[in-house]
C-alpha cells in the first residue's frame, strides 16, 4: 500500500493554519486576514509575542483551542517525520522524485517489461552499452535487486496502461517483453502496440504456442529462451572458435572488435552509391558483412556493386576508433 504520510503532514499544517486565520477572523472581527494568520502562527509556535489587539472572553477561548489543536497537531506531525526518517522514507521520496523527472525526460529509450532471470540479463546487458531503458516489476524482491543496481525502474503491472505510459512509451524506441506468463506477455503486448504503432517489440516465448500468439498480438520478434540457449550450445560444441569470435564481436567485451548495425538515414549522402564507391574499407577500416532491406529482405556479404538505398540497415564489423566514425561516413546529403 502506498504510503500517505508525505501528503498528510501538509495537510494537517495548512488545517491548522486555515482553523486558526479564519478562527481568529470570525471571532476577531477586528482581525484583518493578515492579523489572523499572525496570531495563529505566533500562538502555536510560542514565540511569547503579546496579541495584536486585545482579545475578547470569545477570543481567548479560541486561542485555547488553536493552542490545542495546534500542539496536537505539531506533536504528529513531529512523530510521523521521526518515523520516515527513521524508516528511510524521505531519503526514498527524495529518490522517486528524482526518478520521476528522469523518467519524464527520458526518450528514444527501451522498456524491460520484468527484471526475471531473462530481463536481468537484458538489462544488464543495456547498461553495459550505456542504453537507456526503464524497468517495469512489480515483485519487492526483484525491486530491491534493481535498485541495488540503479536501474531506473517503475514499481508496477505491464498489463496496466498507465504503467506502460508512465514509462515513456510514446517516446520509447522499443519494448522487451520478458514476462514469463503468456496471458500478461500477449496483453502487454496488445497495449504497447495500440499506444505506439512504431514501437519495435520483442518478446520471449516459452513455447510455439506462445511465439503465434505474441506474434498476432504485434511483436516484431519472439526468441525461446530455450531454443536460443540449446542452438548456442550446439553450435559452441560444433564450432566452439566461431561462437567464440562472435561473442567477442556482439558483445563489445573486447575494445578490438565490434559487430554494429546502422541504418541509413533519409537524405544520407551512401543512398545511390555502390559499396564500390564509397570504399569503407580502404577509407574507415569497416567491413560490411551484411544488408538489411526496407522490404526485410537481408543481404548477406553483399558484392561491391550493390547500391545503397533509403531504409537499409548495413551490419558492419571493426573496432571502436573504426566505428566512432559512423556519422561521419553516414552524413546527410551535401546541398548542390
Amino acid at each position: 500500500m502506498k504510503d500517505r504520510r508525505p501528503y498528510i503532514i501538509p495537510l494537517i499544517l495548512i488545517s491548522i493554519l486555515v482553523y486558526g486565520t479564519l478562527g481568529y477572523h470570525i471571532v476577531q472581527p477586528t482581525y484583518s486576514l493578515f492579523d489572523a494568520l499572525y496570531m495563529t502562527v505566533t500562538t502555536i509556535t510560542t514565540v511569547g509575542y503579546q496579541e495584536i489587539k486585545p482579545l475578547t472572553t470569545a477570543g481567548r477561548i479560541f486561542n485555547l483551542s488553536v493552542m490545542t489543536f495546534g500542539w496536537l497537531g505539531i506533536f504528529f506531525v513531529a512523530r510521523m517525520t521521526g518515523q520516515m526518517l527513521i524508516e528511510g522514507e524521505v531519503v526514498k521520496l527524495f529518490g522517486r522524485r528524482r526518478m520521476d523527472r528522469k523518467l519524464s525526460s527520458i526518450s528514444n529509450h527501451y522498456i524491460v517489461c520484468g527484471f526475471g532471470r531473462v530481463g536481468r540479463v537484458v538489462c544488464d546487458e543495456f547498461s553495459r552499452h550505456d542504453v537507456p531503458f526503464v524497468v517495469i516489476e512489480r515483485d519487492n524482491e526483484l525491486i530491491d535487486s534493481i535498485k541495488a543496481r540503479e536501474y531506473l525502474f517503475i514499481e508496477g503491472d505491464c498489463t496496466i496502461d498507465q504503467t506502460l505510459l508512465a514509462a515513456g512509451l510514446a517516446r520509447a524506441k522499443g519494448l522487451i517483453n520478458a514476462i514469463p506468463d503468456v496471458a500478461e506477455a500477449v496483453y502487454t503486448t496488445l497495449s504497447a502496440r495500440q499506444h505506439n504503432p512504431v514501437l519495435f517489440i520483442m518478446a520471449r516465448a516459452d513455447s510455439p504456442n506462445a511465439e503465434q500468439m505474441l506474434m498476432r498480438a504485434g511483436a516484431d520478434r519472439v526468441i525461446s529462451p530455450q531454443v536460443a540457449a540449446g542452438t548456442r550450445m550446439a553450435m559452441a560444441a560444433l564450432r566452439p572458435n566461431v561462437v567464440d569470435f562472435m561473442t567477442v564481436a556482439t558483445s563489445g567485451e573486447k575494445e578490438g572488435l565490434r559487430i554494429e548495425e546502422v541504418r541509413v538515414p533519409v537524405g544520407s549522402r551512401l543512398v545511390g552509391q555502390s559499396f564500390k564507391v564509397i570504399d569503407v574499407r580502404a577509407k574507415y577500416g569497416l567491413n560490411i558483412i551484411g544488408v538489411r532491406r526496407g522490404d526485410g529482405q537481408t543481404i548477406y556479404n553483399p558484392t561491391a556493386d550493390y547500391i545503397i538505398t533509403n531504409d537499409d540497415t548495413l551490419i558492419m564489423v571493426g573496432d571502436k576508433i573504426q566505428l566512432s566514425r559512423i556519422d561521419e561516413l553516414f552524413g546527410p546529403a551535401r546541398q548542390r
